[in-house]
């Protein structure tokens, strides 16, 4: 029975690694894509909000050179569990960027927040899985 809740609890840690790499390289490359006209996931209505859309397209960007930035770092260090907090603040962008829509009276595409929102959920669910590896490795006898 042991072996059964062991190789499912492999297969969990399976998806949560799986899920966090498909987030990442969507936020990465669907925030890079919004710098394109033809070729962005996201809606920005440029004709009609003008430079306001394109701050937020640049705004973008910046998350994905970000979201880069500190996957590295993590990659290099080894220390993913600065996710949770990159996941936190994923999900507390969603507000930001109603803000910034409600503030400049322009329509935010509402794909934007179920991406942040995944995204969010995501990191957050890796980050806690690099936590409960590292303790395992912690606790082991050696």
């Amino acid at each position: 029975m042991r072996n059964i809740s062991a190789i499912a609890l492999q297969c969990a840690q399976y998806a949560i690694e799986a899920n966090f790499y498909v987030s990442l390289l969507m936020m990465s490359v669907g925030s890079l894509l919004s710098l394109t006209e033809n070729y962005s996931i996201f809606e920005f209505n440029v004709d009609l909000y003008g430079e306001l859309a394109n701050n937020l397209r640049s705004i973008m960007a910046y998350l994905a050179l970000t979201e880069i930035m500190v996957f590295l770092f993590c990659f290099l260090t080894k220390q993913y569990q600065h996710f949770i907090f990159v996941g936190f603040f994923l999900i507390v962008m969603i507000g930001s960027v109603q803000f910034y829509g409600e503030i400049n009276s322009i329509e935010t595409d509402p794909n934007l927040d179920l991406c942040l929102l995944y995204a969010g959920l995501s990191h957050i669910l890796f980050g806690t899985l690099a936590v409960y590896k590292n303790k395992r490795i912690l606790e082991s006898p050696k």
